[in-house]
């Protein structure tokens, strides 16, 4: 039995993600290109009701288990019933959580007994459940692994490429695209990238097969693809034809108007390719197990006409559950959201890769506001985050340096908008990835290998999940995130409207105008001012001041005020109001970062 979890459709997401294999990993001997038995893997048991207590403390709504559909690994698990992958299309020993293999199916790896990994991952989202949490989980709809192997297809559900015409490179029912007459080729790659790091493993002893030859993942059409192409994956095809011409009835763009039942219904009497027949039915499948959502990996590699056709489906089905996508081209945001029906996208070429620049002594704040500007009609839609399983760990040397440089920037990401704000577990504990795991190098944590994560290590204390062997600077680090984002999930002022208060255009702060940033969040009586200071090294050296708009805004009288800050309620400084001006009795301090509540006039 699936019970529902308390949170309002209407709450704001904060969303935390767990890389399922990695999560739960006690072992710490990190050998590089290490097995199971040599690093240890996590399991699903792993995550237990007092870990996603710990979670749900934390201030988080949803948990994306990053890494659940059955991908290609080197693992032999042939007694379960399941065909070993070569070694030569598998990233790394764990192997990439984007080369699926089965999408009925979960990773083995990460069961007690692969025999019932199903079973044991419908228990896992009936915790997380019961802790008030909802499950989201990934789609990969771009491309699956070269060795697909469905082994719990529901009746009727063929695997993909199972009725393909391999004669021909392209047609509206195959499930690939083909290069007839041609066998695949490996490519060539660097020593470095060398399967299993040179390991003698028997399954490399004869080479991979693949006639005809089918499109790598991200489009290439040749044969032997390049080395940084995605040569583990082939493309799915989903009716646009190799000259990109779409072989399926477009939206009217006036359907950018229309709600998701407008959009059901106008594929209610359409003829599709089978490529959307068969994710619809694979997202349906596991709605009716009990996942509350979907992070959809590439999103923009594949046609929008498509996503209002799945994500309708969904909708139609569970009205609340949460979708989200990559998509990395600002110029498409609208697109996906209004014609593809996305809740929410990655905000990463804008507000993500403008705070890593200010971080890193690049950028200006400027950006933020222009940034929120011009996505002003769907910023509620644009995910924040600063750290995921595909981008540098926030202290490693090529970002931040130290996990304290971002907390102004952790906090502008959390209160500035009504977006859904994420989290990368171990980033509350200040993970850097520093360690060498196999396939790839440090600075992010291995997505490929069989590796621990030392600091969330210390932190889930052999499985009290209590911070029991973190050190003090992590310990503080998970308690600023704990009161963050608890407090911008539950304050008031931030479900209204935002207004900067100009202090990156204040030049009498000199050079450091480009590391200041502030802004009022209004909601009815409700105000919120966020002051933070980028920089490391200086303080702002004259009060804050706030013009007769944020005044009025406010909805404030002349007088004095003595304001609070809700991430520190020990500090309070004055606000006075002077002939409809203010100021602000406050200095920042290098990495200030302050979230002052103005209480309600009387």
């Amino acid at each position: 039995m699936h019970i529902n979890p308390t949170i309002s459709r209407h709450q704001r997401i904060h969303l935390y993600q767990i890389f399922t294999r990695l999560y739960g990993n006690k072992n710490r001997r990190n050998q590089p290109w290490g097995t199971i038995e040599q690093n240890g893997v996590g399991k699903f048991s792993d995550i237990t009701d007092k870990a996603l207590q710990s979670i749900r403390e934390l201030g988080m709504t949803h948990i994306w288990y990053t890494g659940i559909p059955h991908h290609a690994l080197v693992r032999d698990y042939t007694q379960f019933g399941i065909s070993n992958d070569h070694p030569s299309v598998v990233k790394g020993r764990a192997g990439s959580p984007y080369a699926v293999k089965d999408y009925y199916s979960v990773n083995p790896d990460l069961a007690d007994d692969p025999a019932k990994r199903n079973q044991e991952f419908n228990a896992l989202i009936e915790r997380t459940h019961n802790a008030g949490l909802k499950v989201i989980i990934d789609i990969v709809p771009n491309h699956v692994a070269r060795q697909y192997e469905g082994l719990n297809n529901p009746d009727g559900v063929s695997d993909f490429g199972a009725s393909d015409d391999v004669s021909v490179e392209y047609s509206r029912e195959n499930n690939f695209y083909y290069i007839p007459g041609e066998a695949f080729e490996l490519p060539d790659i660097p020593a470095s990238l060398t399967p299993l790091g040179g390991e003698n493993h028997p399954q490399l002893a004869k080479p991979y097969r693949e006639f005809p030859a089918k499109w790598t993942g991200n489009g290439s059409r040749q044969a032997k693809p390049n080395a940084d192409d995605w040569y583990e994956t082939v493309k799915v095809n989903y009716g646009v034809r190799p000259d990109g011409s779409k072989d399926f009835p477009e939206l009217p763009e006036h359907y950018r108007e229309k709600d998701c039942d407008a959009h059901f219904d106008f594929w209610s009497d359409k003829e599709v390719p089978s490529s959307w027949i068969k994710f619809r039915d694979i997202a349906l499948y596991w709605i009716a197990q009990g996942v509350d959502g979907f992070r959809y990996d590439m999103a923009e590699m594949v046609p929008v006409e498509f996503w209002s056709f799945l994500n309708t489906s969904i909708k139609r089905t569970n009205a609340d559950a949460f979708l989200v996508a990559e998509v990395y081209q600002p110029h498409l945001y609208r697109d996906y959201i209004q014609l593809g029906k996305m809740d929410a996208l990655y905000d990463k070429v804008d507000l993500y890769d403008s705070l890593k620049d200010i971080i890193r002594g690049h950028g200006h704040t400027k950006n933020i506001t222009r940034i929120q500007s011009e996505l002003a009609d769907i910023e509620s839609h644009m995910l924040h985050f600063l750290d995921n399983h595909d981008e540098q760990r926030i202290p490693c040397p090529d970002f931040a340096g130290r996990a304290e440089h971002a907390i102004p920037a952790m906090v502008v990401s959390a209160t500035i908008s009504s977006a859904p704000t994420m989290l990368y577990f171990g980033q509350e504990v200040g993970e850097a990835g520093a360690e060498i795991a196999g396939f790839g190098q440090p600075t992010r944590t291995s997505i490929f290998d069989y590796i621990g994560v030392p600091s969330h290590q210390r932190w889930m204390n052999d499985g009290a999940f209590d911070g029991g062997q973190s050190t003090e600077s992590e310990q503080q680090l998970r308690n600023f995130y704990q009161r963050l984002m608890t407090y911008s999930l539950t304050s008031p002022a931030l479900k209204g409207s935002m207004h900067s208060l100009g202090l990156e255009n204040d030049h009498t702060q000199g050079e450091l105008q480009s590391k200041l940033y502030g802004y009022l969040r209004h909601y009815q009586a409700h105000n919120v001012l966020v002051l933070v200071n980028f920089d490391t090294v200086q303080s702002s050296h004259s009060p804050i001041r706030l013009t007769t708009d944020i005044i009025q805004v406010m909805g404030l009288k002349d007088g004095h005020y003595l304001i609070t800050d809700a991430l520190d309620s020990a500090y309070k400084v004055s606000l006075i109001i002077e002939a409809g001006m203010g100021s602000i009795d406050c200095q920042l301090k290098p990495l200030a970062s302050h979230i002052f509540e103005v209480a309600p006039q009387r």
